[in-house]
């Protein structure tokens, strides 16, 4: 939740962030807005789709680059990444509401336990021995810290986070309700017929700066640890399998599933309900669109695809009716191409 709002001037958010000013320095705003936002609000635009709505903005001040300024009837604070300005400013304007340094009266807090005098452990709270909780962190109510885990400083977790034995979290990490870290992983052998499991003996380590959000799993490694580097940004409901690790500032949209031991590199963006297979290997700076099914690895950096989009339903039954078909055709190709004496090339199946 957010504290309460706080005010700025036009000036010192100028200065702050490196924005050139083009209004009254002592204007004031008191939050941030959409473009149909009031009187006294910031808001941002960012690129041409915007300017008919710009054109028509009342908000106190806008952020934007400098092809759109001629098109503001108001104040402009002109910076090159107006969608990244606009998020320091809405921060800042609207900074989160912190809880005060301490432990609840209903929160259970181990003897062993390391919490530093400056955070905060809410209601209903669990930390088990030889849990270390760092400066200025928020363990909301009825969160669940297990033994031996470490929480470093300024970490955030919101209400019903648990947090398995050993697991390690850096600095200013965030986590949202629900958020589950060190779970087991999916481990099984399979004998005759029945399944065995194989005990997850491995940890989770998490970097810096990491955002996970809601409902979000990432299980504990098998041997060895599940790893997630600084920066990263997981949305809702996410399943991290075991041993997965996922490389700095790589973002992750809602409902992906990452199967064990894959390896994701730097500053990738896979889009939601993506499917990615075990033991692979991502590059770094790779694109996965949205629905993408992954079954093999990707060195090269670029955008991949791998769903059809969505058609009329008519259209789509002829669709896979054709697709059921092609292994027909390229049967009927080749008997061809053998007739008339055509080799086949390098694309045909083995």
């Amino acid at each position: 939740m957010p504290a309460a709002a706080v005010s700025c001037t036009l000036g010192e958010l100028a200065v702050r962030f490196g924005c050139e000013l083009r209004g009254d320095p002592a204007a004031t705003v008191r939050a941030v807005a959409t473009l149909q936002g009031e009187a006294d609000a910031i808001g941002f635009a960012a690129g041409p789709a915007w300017r008919e709505a710009l054109r028509q903005t009342g908000l106190a001040a806008v952020i934007l680059d400098e092809s759109l300024a001629a098109d503001c009837p108001v104040a402009v604070l002109i910076h090159p990444n107006p969608h990244a300005t606009f998020a320091r400013v809405a921060a800042l304007l609207h900074p989160r509401a912190l809880l005060p340094p301490g432990v609840h009266a209903t929160a259970v807090v181990a003897g062993d336990a390391q919490v530093d005098p400056s955070a905060c452990i809410g209601p209903l709270a669990v930390v088990e021995g030889g849990a270390r909780i760092g400066p200025r962190c928020q363990v909301g109510a009825q969160c669940f810290v297990g033994a031996g885990a470490v929480l470093g400083a300024d970490t955030f977790l919101a209400q019903r986070v648990w947090i398995g034995e050993g697991a390690i979290l850096g600095e200013r990490c965030l986590l949202h309700p629900g958020v589950v870290i060190g779970s087991d992983g999916f481990g099984n052998a399979r004998d005759a017929g029945r399944w065995i499991k194989v005990p997850q003996l491995g940890g989770v380590r998490i970097g810096d700066d990491v955002e996970i959000g809601a409902n979000t799993t990432v299980d504990r490694g098998a041997l060895g640890d599940t790893e997630i580097a600084t920066g990263v940004r997981l949305d809702n409901q996410i399943q991290i399998g075991h041993n997965v690790q996922i490389g700095a500032h790589t973002a992750i949209a809602a409902c992906t599933g990452i199967a064990g031991s894959t390896r994701i590199g730097a500053r990738c963006m896979i889009g939601g309900g993506t499917g990615i297979g075990g033991q692979l290997t991502i590059g770094d700076d790779i694109v996965i669109a949205g629905f993408g099914m992954v079954t093999r690895s990707i060195s090269e950096p670029g955008m991949y695809s791998s769903v059809l989009p969505v058609e009329e339903v008519r259209l789509w039954r002829r669709i896979v009716a054709r697709i059921k078909r092609l292994d027909v055709l390229a049967t009927r190709i080749r008997k061809l191409e053998k007739a008339v004496g055509i080799a086949p090339g390098p694309e045909h199946d083995s």
